[in-house]
C-alpha cells in the first residue's frame, strides 16, 4: 500500500480523504494494523490508489488469500446502469464482436471499458504487466509495456501520438488524478519527459497528429497472425450517443495494405527529425 501510494505520489492525507477515512485510520491500514478485511474495502482501497486489475486481484490475495469476488463489490463503487443501458451495451458488445476488425471502446481516461475477440487477438502474445496491459488502457500500454514496439511499429510515431492524446485529456480533465498520475510517470522516464516537452507539441502543430482527433493519420503495427503481418492501421471513431452518454468512445482499428502508409510514415518522421 504504502508503495504503491509514494508511486503515484499521494500523501497518505490524500488517500484518506479518498477514502472518505481518517489519516490516522488509513494510517493504520498501511501499517497493518487492520487485519479484517472485507471486499468491499479492499475494492475501495484499491481505487484510491488507482490500481489496474492486475494488481486489485494481487491485493485480494495478499489481503485474503483468494482471488475478488466481483459480485460482492458494493454498489456505491460501481457504475450505475439503468436497465436499458445494460441492455444496449450487451447487445453492443455482441455486436462488435462479430466484427473482423479490432474495436474497443475507451473512457477519457483511455482505459478499455470493451473490446471484441479481434483486438485481444492483436495483442495475444504481450506478456504480462503490472500497470500497462493493453486490455486495461491503451495509452499506458504504448508508453509503458515493454513489448510495445513488437507491434506498434513505427513506436516513436505512436509515442508521440500518445503523449499527445494525453496532452489533450490533461487539457479537458485537468484535476483527474488518474491522468496526472500517467504524466508523472512520463516525467520519470527521461526520454518521454524530454519527448512530452520538447518533440511531442512540435509533432502535433507540424506532421504528427495524434490518436482520435486527427483520424487521417495511418500508423503502423504488426500483427501476430503471419497471414497478416506488417499492416496499415487509420484509427476510426464512430460513437453512437448511448455510448456518449455513458462517457465512452468506440475506436475501430482499421488495418489497410502497409506498403502507402510505411513510406508515408516514414517521410513524415525523416522529416520532423531533421527539422
Amino acid at each position: 500500500m504504502q508503495g504503491r501510494r509514494e508511486f503515484l505520489g499521494l500523501s497518505q492525507e490524500t488517500v484518506a480523504a479518498r477514502l472518505e477515512m481518517s489519516t490516522r485510520a488509513y494510517g493504520n491500514w498501511e501499517r497493518a494494523v487492520v487485519k479484517e478485511w472485507t471486499d468491499q474495502k479492499l475494492y475501495q482501497l484499491a481505487e484510491a490508489l488507482e490500481m489496474t486489475p492486475f494488481q486489485t486481484e494481487r491485493l485480494f490475495w495478499l489481503a485474503v488469500d483468494r482471488a475478488p469476488q466481483p459480485e460482492l463489490r458494493s454498489p456505491a463503487h460501481q457504475p450505475q446502469q439503468d436497465a436499458a443501458t445494460a441492455a444496449f451495451l450487451g447487445d453492443y458488445s455482441v455486436m462488435i464482436n462479430a466484427l473482423a476488425l479490432p474495436a474497443f471502446l475507451i473512457d477519457h481516461r483511455w482505459n478499455i471499458r470493451m473490446a471484441n475477440r479481434a483486438f485481444h487477438e492483436l495483442f495475444r502474445g504481450v506478456h504480462p504487466h503490472p500497470t500497462a496491459m493493453p486490455t486495461d488502457n491503451f495509452l499506458r500500454f504504448g508508453l509503458f509495456h515493454p513489448d510495445a514496439s513488437q507491434i506498434l511499429e513505427g513506436h516513436v510515431a505512436w509515442k508521440l501520438s500518445m503523449l499527445a492524446q494525453l496532452a489533450a485529456s490533461l487539457e479537458r480533465y485537468d484535476d483527474d488524478a488518474v491522468l496526472q498520475a500517467m504524466r508523472r510517470e512520463v516525467y520519470l522516464d527521461p526520454a518521454l519527459r524530454e519527448m512530452y516537452l520538447q518533440d511531442m507539441p512540435a509533432w502535433t502543430y507540424g506532421p504528427g497528429a495524434d490518436l482520435l482527433h486527427h483520424g487521417g493519420t495511418v500508423r503502423l503495427l504488426r500483427h501476430p497472425d503471419p497471414g497478416l503481418g506488417l499492416k496499415g492501421c487509420r484509427f476510426v471513431e464512430e460513437t453512437p450517443r448511448p455510448l456518449q452518454a455513458q462517457g465512452l468512445t468506440r475506436i475501430t482499428l482499421v488495418l489497410t495494405d502497409a506498403s502507402d502508409g510505411a513510406a508515408a510514415e516514414d517521410q513524415r518522421l525523416q522529416t520532423f527529425r531533421a527539422a
